[in-house]
């Protein structure tokens, strides 16, 4: 008897180790703050989607928009302004709260009537022609809109519209029946979901443990705990990868991946992301006001050169600032930006260029390949004639007046244009809020034209006069779409899905496996 009890003890324990399913990330980033509705950064995209949800969710297996219940489970619009939403009953939030549609309606409007200043921000620059949401009943809610939306499902299953909880927001500080900032700065140091993982440690800038939410709504997490853990040298967490303390590591460039997929216990995923690496130019520095000197700044950069050189070609290339992911609206056949050298030297000649220096900053390791690729395009100005030098600093110069150009990446925060290039180029957006981009009535007339319109032909139209007036007075310059690369055991079968925005750590039901789990 005893023989079969231990027996029986030990084949227990060992089915419990072949079940248990955690990973280590070795990230090349972690974010200073978990809060869905003040972050856009590219650190930030990575670390939501396992832990907070939206009303409207999309395919993420699918390149185009297929649009699939979340914490709605239907919606329709009641009037052109108005989307009703019927909620689904019997969601927790992490902390053991059930949602309510008091909940949806406080999280909707945390964004749409913003009294915190980092959620204005980003109210601001995408859901702006939102005003209000309203609870009808304990499982509906609606959402008004200023103007009739033709993006309605796309707005309303982004990322900063993500649902949380009320109560548990308003009484992290101060008092419980006021949501303060302070509360908001408070939830971004313990956030609380209804994701299928809850945020179980978090050590601003270091890690983020992730477990699973056994009382989720949908599908069951396949792993037991995701731990991310900051690694920023791309050497060290290959070696991390090597010696078996990650099981995933990100941001991994292609003059790397050899390291990786020449083990056999290992190998890589990538894609080109749906982000570009772009260099903005400052239209409002007095040594830059004239088009024509930005022009030739651009015309200059030979970005195929880049590609083959930093990227082994795996990049995308744009001729104009559209991507694949847009639909209806992407514009491959506009020709916006070039490469023309002997244009760039005629250009600087007519504008009387006399060698002045003009500084490129970048910060030495954020962008994958982003100081290389500032290197390689200061011989491309010496070789038409720019004296150009780069400024290496981690302090974001995009704000400075003195700024002359330096390299961003602009991503796609939803899929159209608009969450793209409108975002940041948009009449008072962030581009123009931070006093290096400028517009006037005509660029608003068809910014306008482009944003609401119903027609897409009508906003195919604008969008290409939109381009039009980038290429004359150009304030931007899109590099490329990066390939960005994963490395991890052989194992781990995960890859990013084309539908999501870039670089989600998605570890949903259905998005990862592990061999042996």
């Amino acid at each position: 008897m005893f023989r079969l009890m231990l027996t029986t003890a030990l084949s227990a324990g060992l089915a419990t180790t072949a079940m248990a399913a955690d990973i280590t990330v070795g990230a090349a980033n972690v974010s200073s703050y978990l809060d869905p509705g003040r972050d856009h950064s590219n650190v930030g995209s990575q670390f939501y989607y396992n832990s907070f949800d939206t009303l409207i969710d999309r395919d993420h297996t699918k390149l185009e928009s297929v649009w699939v219940p979340a914490l709605a489970t239907s919606w329709e619009l009641v009037d052109p302004k108005t989307m009703e939403l019927k909620l689904r009953d019997g969601v927790t939030f992490h902390n053991g709260e059930a949602m309510t549609a008091d909940d949806v309606v406080f999280s909707l409007n945390r964004m749409f009537e913003a009294t915190f200043a980092p959620y204005a921000v980003r109210a601001k620059d995408r859901l702006g022609n939102f005003t209000s949401a309203e609870k009808v009943d304990d499982l509906t809610v609606r959402i008004h809109a200023e103007r009739e939306e033709p993006l309605w499902e796309t707005l309303v299953s982004l990322q900063q519209i993500m649902i949380i909880p009320e109560d548990y927001t308003k009484g992290l500080t101060g008092d419980p029946a006021v949501a303060e900032d302070s509360d908001y700065e408070a939830f971004s140091m313990a956030p609380v979901g209804t994701g299928p993982y809850k945020v179980a440690e978090f050590m601003p800038g270091e890690k983020i443990v992730w477990e699973r939410f056994d009382d989720f709504w949908g599908d069951m997490a396949p792993l037991d705990s995701a731990t991310v853990v900051q690694i920023s040298e791309t050497a060290s967490r290959i070696t991390a990868l090597k010696t078996g303390e990650a099981d995933i590591v990100t941001n991994i460039a292609p003059d790397q991946l050899a390291l990786i997929d020449n083990d056999a216990n290992l190998k890589t995923e990538g894609s080109a992301t749906a982000l570009f690496h772009v260099m903005i130019m400052n239209q409002n520095n007095p040594k830059l006001e004239d088009p024509r000197i930005r022009q030739a700044m651009s015309l200059a950069i030979d970005r195929d050169t880049l590609n083959a050189a930093l990227w082994q070609g795996k990049a995308i290339v744009p001729s104009t600032h559209t991507m694949k992911e847009m639909g209806d609206l992407y514009m491959p056949n506009l020709v916006t930006f070039e490469y023309d050298p002997e244009k760039a030297k005629a250009l600087l000649e007519d504008a009387g260029y006399d060698g002045f220096e003009i500084t490129y900053d970048t910060a030495a390791t954020y962008y994958t390949n982003g100081l290389l690729a500032a290197q390689a395009i200061m011989e491309m100005w010496a070789a038409v004639g720019i004296n150009g030098r780069v400024n290496v600093q981690d302090q974001w110069s995009g704000n400075d007046p003195e700024m002359m150009a330096r390299n961003w990446s602009n991503p796609m925060y939803f899929a159209d244009p608009f969450g793209s290039f409108g975002v940041m180029w948009a009449p008072n957006g962030p581009s123009q809020g931070e006093g290096r981009f400028n517009t006037d009535a005509d660029y608003a007339e068809k910014w306008d034209r482009f944003r609401f319109s119903k027609d897409v032909e009508a906003r195919r139209e604008a969008y290409a006069e939109l381009m039009e007036r980038i290429k004359q007075d150009p304030p931007v310059l899109p590099l490329y779409r990066p390939f960005e690369s994963w490395g991890m055991k052989q194992s781990v079968n995960w890859a990013p899905q084309p539908g999501h925005i870039p670089y989600v750590l998605d570890f949903r039901a259905g998005a990862i496996s592990l061999a042996g789990s």
